[in-house]
């Protein structure tokens, strides 16, 4: 056999765990208080409070709540940095201690870090464009040079925990969280031993908010338990929200030489386009996840739970309840959405379920999708609106991104 083949070979038998999660959501700060909350059905989703949103048509947003940034970034990086990027260096330092993993202790280039983003840093660009506008060039921070990037995210979390191994960043909006994670997954097929991944996002700014409500798919309805209803006969759109969660994943052998605790595997991912405007076919998360499930070797009886994009737009939700019949039947596998507690976190929310089909593995439940009271395909999904109780070893995590983007994740049990 080859080297070259020898190598091939070596990519593809690789395994990649998760060691490290951590978590800056609207219903909870920190992954613990984030998990409890999202287990008990409590939502995050409240009238905006980062600006005054009432001459808007959408007043709804998930924030995060009690981030003082003060409390956990440096100093020396409050002038530079944006709310989402303060967000993402929050969680990652508590997804790297939740892992035990010290970069400092591994050789030089071994970890590294890629991150989703969907926009970069708005607020923090909107109040230097602001200054320019308003005060002259003299005035506009020489930070705003990188900390409206949407590679901000990655740079920071690098710098600050010196990850001088590979790294990247992912732009396809909600479906970039998984795509991270899969960049990482190839990077420890190269040869890293341990990347920090997953997406932290948000623009909850004028700025940002005038941007999504130009695509036209936001909630302008001001009741929170009713503005964000997926798969409900009252759904009218999404509410946005900010923050997400990065991970730790790490080449196995390497974590289990550590003594790591694993909370899953990432057993099979895959990445599909919808057609192009204009071309008519079908939309491509089923096939996205049907490649991801063949990548894991398994098949749709295996799978214990499904976390839906659940985008809120009908239109859209037929076509993801289409494409979850059609894998699995009729009521076939329970579905779940337990972003109707967060909105829609952009580059963070695949990531955010990336991290509750994991600590549903550890913790045999499945969390609840609240507030869909009149489920239009009743007969066609088992939607859980209830924490269910049971094991569970196999979670299929589905996100879409805006311009066509879909990807399918797989996570199993540590074996």
């Amino acid at each position: 056999m080859t080297s070259e083949l020898l190598e091939r070979t070596a990519v593809r038998s690789a395994t990649a765990v998760f060691t490290g999660i951590g978590v800056t959501a609207p219903n909870g700060l920190g992954t613990q208080a984030w998990w409890e909350a999202t287990v008990a059905g409590e939502s995050g989703i409240r009238p905006v409070s980062r600006f005054d949103a009432s001459g808007y048509p959408a007043t709804l947003a998930g924030e995060v709540p009690g981030f003082e940034a003060e409390e956990h970034i440096p100093s020396r990086l409050l002038p530079q940095t944006d709310h989402m990027t303060r967000l993402a260096l929050t969680a990652a330092k508590e997804a790297l201690e939740d892992s035990g993993a010290d970069p400092a202790e591994m050789p030089q280039y071994s970890a590294g870090a890629v991150t989703a983003a969907s926009a970069g840093g708005f607020e923090f660009g909107q109040r230097e464009l602001q200054a320019l506008w308003s005060k002259g060039g003299q005035y506009v921070s020489a930070y705003q040079s990188y900390a409206w990037f949407y590679a901000v995210n990655t740079g920071q979390i690098s710098i600050r925990h010196g990850l001088r191994g590979p790294s990247g960043v992912l732009v396809t909006e909600q479906a970039g969280g998984l795509d991270a994670v899969a960049q990482a997954r190839r990077q420890l097929r190269k040869g890293s031993k341990l990347i920090v991944t997953g997406g932290v996002d948000g623009a909850v700014c004028p700025w940002g908010w005038t941007a999504q409500l130009a695509g036209g798919r936001m909630s302008s309805v001001a009741d929170p338990a009713r503005a964000f209803l997926p798969f409900d006969s009252e759904a009218s759109g999404y509410v946005a929200g900010e923050g997400g969660a990065i991970l730790v994943l790490e080449d196995a052998e390497a974590a289990r030489e550590r003594g790591a605790r694993i909370y899953g595997q990432l057993s099979g991912y895959a990445a599909t386009f919808d057609p192009g405007p204009g071309r008519e076919g079908e939309p491509g998360l089923r096939r996205a996840a049907e490649l991801a499930l063949a990548e894991a070797g398994l098949s749709t009886g295996d799978v214990d739970v499904v976390f839906a994009d659940a985008s809120g737009v009908p239109e859209l939700d037929r076509q993801e309840e289409a494409a979850l019949t059609a894998l699995f039947g009729p009521r076939g596998v329970p579905v779940t959405a337990p972003k109707t507690m967060t909105g829609r976190l952009s580059a963070g929310g695949a990531s955010l379920d990336l991290a509750a089909a994991l600590l549903s593995i550890r913790d045999a439940v499945i969390p609840p999708t609240v507030n869909v009271t009149s489920p239009v395909a009743a007969d066609a999904l088992d939607l859980v609106t209830e924490a269910r109780r049971g094991p569970v070893r196999t979670a299929l995590v589905l996100a879409r991104g805006t311009g066509g983007f879909n990807a399918a994740a797989v996570v199993t049990a540590a074996n």
